[in-house]
């Protein structure tokens, strides 16, 4: 049985919208009203976006000593990129800025660009990101519009793979097996520029974390009715 204070590591699915501190939130005041405690420790092991689905790791209690080894776990995700155009966030948080000709777009295209992602990557993250510049995050800059320079980052790609191409909508579905620090969002820029087409996410869920799938995962619902059940000792 869960013993919170003492520590859990538990999966959970984050809802679409929700940042990861919201997810917080709603496990640590639902926890110590269980509890009947006014604080508990409760952190995650590694940001998802608003507009991502999938799997947050959240560590209770003494546990959260745990959040710093977690955070270098691989992540896997499923990513849908529209092709043909570019927005400021390189998601949908933004309009669309510009669009470009996808006339040359074929799946042999694809096919032959999308493997050399693979490997150890220099990769410049979005200005819309939680990157610290100067003791600021780079969002706060942007939604300014303000100009700033932020610096190329070195990651891993293990693996990236096409699920589907649709042509006539020119959205293509991939997905990516990667290390921490990993910005899915500038892998679709990235794989825009090289297309020659520009693109940006439409959709995407993390579905793993480490050993933990986002099958295995709690939502939020499931979470708050288990713990209907629980008994602290």
């Amino acid at each position: 049985m869960w013993n919170f204070e003492e520590g859990e590591v538990i999966a959970f699915d984050k809802p679409l919208h929700w940042t990861s501190f919201d997810l917080v939130a709603k496990v640590r005041y639902n926890l110590c009203n269980k509890l009947g405690r006014k604080k508990l420790k409760v952190g995650h092991s590694g940001t998802l976006d608003p507009l991502a689905t999938g799997v947050v790791i959240i560590c209770t209690g003494k546990k959260t000593k745990l959040i710093e080894a977690l955070q270098y776990d691989v992540k896997e995700y499923v990513a849908t990129l529209q092709l043909g155009a570019t927005t400021p966030s390189y998601d949908m948080e933004k309009e669309v800025d510009a669009t470009y000709p996808t006339a040359h777009i074929t799946r042999e295209l694809i096919d032959k660009t999308i493997p050399t992602f693979v490997g150890e990557q220099w990769q410049v993250p979005p200005i819309f990101s939680a990157v610290q510049i100067n003791g600021k995050r780079a969002y706060e800059f942007a939604r300014k519009g303000e100009k700033i320079e932020l610096k190329p980052k070195l990651l891993l790609i293990d693996e990236i793979e096409v699920l589907a191409f649709d042509e006539a909508a020119m959205q293509l579905t991939i997905r990516v097996v990667c290390s921490k620090g990993t910005y899915i969002r500038a892998l679709a820029r990235d794989i825009g520029e090289k297309l020659g087409s520009g693109a940006y996410l439409t959709a995407l869920r993390r579905t793993r974390v480490g050993n933990v799938r986002v099958e295995d995962c709690f939502t939020v619902e499931q979470f708050i009715e288990k713990l209907k059940d629980y008994v602290q000792e």
